[in-house]
């Protein structure tokens, strides 16, 4: 059931807690959500304990919980890191894995990740990677994975989904899957820095792909019969997050210069992202609008966007149970370029009605990929500076 309590930090929370980081504007919410566009309030953060679980990752881009306590991260540079639990102090191991055929350039390498959820049963899980045959680039595709029984190595199962866009340079690659809580696999995408993809319907780059995690199939009730897109119009969407307790999904999209964005889902709908500007130009225009509501009246505004500047916005999660206080319920979006967390509060129709940027991160962690939810309601985030990148756990103080 959807929940009826609305999701706001009140007055009395934030005036309790610490101060907000100076770290750069909350950005705004778009015509769409209000009109005329307005700054959310930007509130103070309640304080956070921030811990690190590992060190010596390299662009660590996911981050699944095992059953077992352990947890698996994929890096960018194609190898699978198995940390041996959710505590400060775990080791880490490389998984031996063929994984040959990934094109490691630029933004493209061995992406997102979801495990399983009979992965107690099956050990497997679904993973986005840049895919080459003969040393070239070919597509980015899902792939099915099988952890050992001694978890000391993972092998392939199967292509679970082919054909997704590849830029050989690796260029806005994407890509995010995630799991429905009515088991569909949705996966965010990038449009490859091509002109034409994002309002390609037939394209599957700058989408929003919904299938089967079983088949890779397009699943009955997509907006298209036999199509996987479930929403178009995009430009690199990094992060995509369900609601808990609803049936809202939210996606965090790149921006060029500006503009980054937050967007709220819509079965079918178009997100206004058109750099080949209707298909009169084939070179890549970055000057268009993210969401260009004159040349697409019907586009769906995002539900928050960065403004004059980018933040590099990635990863996207909810915060969600008791443990959390008035952070309950928040939307947790990482930021690279910025390097912060912006933790966004949503009414219940998913608007934007507050940020705030907690002062933990100012300065101290750098760029910020992956962040989860783990079953125990803690909040796990990567950094992705290149070097001895972390895993860290972050808890609310108490």
């Amino acid at each position: 059931m959807p929940r009826t309590r609305m999701l706001a930090i009140t007055a009395a929370a934030v005036l309790a807690t610490s101060a907000c980081s100076d770290s750069g504007s909350v950005g705004q919410v778009p015509a769409g959500f209000s009109a005329p566009p307005s700054t959310p309030t930007s509130v103070a953060a309640p304080a956070l304990s921030v811990q690190t679980v590992a060190g010596g990752l390299e662009h660590g881009w996911d981050i699944g919980f095992l059953p077992d306590g352990k947890v698996l991260v994929p890096q960018r540079n194609g190898q699978f890191a198995l940390i041996s639990g959710t505590t400060p102090g775990s080791t880490v191991t490389t998984l031996r894995a063929d994984t040959s055929d990934i094109q490691v350039r630029g933004e493209g390498g061995l992406l997102g990740m979801v495990v399983h959820p009979d992965f107690a049963t099956s050990r497997q899980f679904t993973t986005c990677q840049t895919h080459t045959e003969g040393g070239n680039p070919v597509d980015i595709r899902l792939v099915t994975w099988r952890l050992s029984d001694d978890s000391t190595s993972a092998a392939k199962v199967k292509d679970l989904l082919t054909g997704l866009p590849l830029n050989a340079s690796g260029r806005h690659s994407g890509c995010r899957p995630t799991l429905a809580p009515d088991g569909a696999l949705l996966v965010g995408t990038g449009d490859t820095a091509v002109a034409a993809v994002p309002q390609d319907r037939a394209n599957l780059g700058g989408k929003v792909l919904r299938v089967d995690l079983n088949t890779g199939a397009a699943l009955p009730d997509n907006p298209t019969p036999g199509s996987p897109v479930l929403t178009y119009g995009h430009r690199n969407v990094q992060g995509v997050a369900t609601r808990p307790g609803t049936d809202q999904v939210f996606t965090a999209e790149h921006g060029p210069d500006k503009n980054d964005e937050v967007n709220l889902l819509k079965p079918g709908a178009n997100y206004g992202w058109d750099p080949s500007q209707g298909g009169t130009v084939q070179q890549y225009d970055e000057d268009v609008p993210m969401t260009d509501l004159t040349r697409f009246p019907d586009a769906v505004p995002a539900t928050w966007e960065s403004g004059d500047t980018t933040e590099a916005i990635c990863a996207a999660t909810f915060l969600d149970g008791p443990q959390w206080g008035p952070l309950d319920g928040t939307l947790v979006i990482t930021a690279l370029k910025g390097a912060k967390l912006l933790l966004l509060t949503l009414d219940q129709q998913g608007a934007v009605t507050s940020v705030a940027i907690p002062p933990e991160f100012t300065d101290t962690h750098g760029r910020l990929r992956a962040a989860r939810t783990a079953p125990d309601g803690a909040l796990y985030v990567t950094t992705s500076n290149g070097t001895d990148d972390k895993l860290l756990r972050i808890t609310p103080t108490t």
